[in-house]
């Protein structure tokens, strides 16, 4: 297993447990478990409203850098 693939369960892992934790104590509780999956994927700009598309999008250069560097 390289490093970009541990990045990328690292932070699949960080989802299912915020979707998870959304699902039975979060705001969303009442959607179902497969919209707060959905969610859960970008939970970057999910966790952190304030900063919302800014916040998205510096987590996916990070992500892609790190791939690149990573490989």
């Amino acid at each position: 297993m390289t490093k970009t693939h541990k990045v990328i369960a690292l932070y699949l892992v960080v989802g299912l447990l915020f979707g998870l934790q959304q699902w039975i104590w979060g705001a969303m509780a009442y959607r179902g478990l497969a919209f707060n999956l959905g969610r859960a994927l970008v939970w970057p700009a999910v966790m952190f409203p304030a900063f919302g598309q800014a916040v998205a999008g510096i987590i996916i250069v990070v992500v892609i850098a790190a791939i690149l560097v990573l490989n």
